[in-house]
């Protein structure tokens, strides 16, 4: 099999899991083997790097306010994002559009009563 042949399986197979519906596990236990805390980490440190908003719409009732690509890998960092994509075995620029489509629904979905529940993680990495 090529190299394309193997990422767009690993791709493929990510996507699969994301969109199975236990996206706030699969999620964290990425963001952990990141070196970002898992999603905790991820909240604490887009908050301190001027996406409060943003994190708040995700935690709170209502709309997810989007967050890009771009601001993801700035606020993480290049490193982190590396790490991210050696865990899911996927190219860089892919993790960064993968997290911009799925962290919001992630930590919405584990913040049932306003704060990330490790029990909502755990619960929702079963469904």
């Amino acid at each position: 099999m090529s190299l394309f042949g193997n990422i767009g399986g690993a791709l493929s197979g990510v996507l699969g899991q994301l969109q199975g519906g236990n996206k706030a596990g699969i999620l964290d236990e990425a963001l952990q083997k990141g070196g970002l805390g898992g999603l905790s980490g991820v909240v604490d440190k887009l908050r301190q790097s001027g996406f409060g908003k943003e994190v708040d719409s995700w935690l709170g009732g209502g709309s997810n306010l989007p967050i890009s690509a771009d601001q993801l890998r700035t606020a993480l960092g290049n490193e982190e994002v590396q790490k991210i994509a050696a865990h899911f075995g996927i190219p860089v620029d892919r993790v960064s559009k993968m997290l911009e489509q799925y962290l919001p629904q992630a930590v919405d979905q584990a913040s049932p009563d306003g704060q990330i529940d490790p029990d909502a993680v755990q619960a929702a990495d079963k469904s």
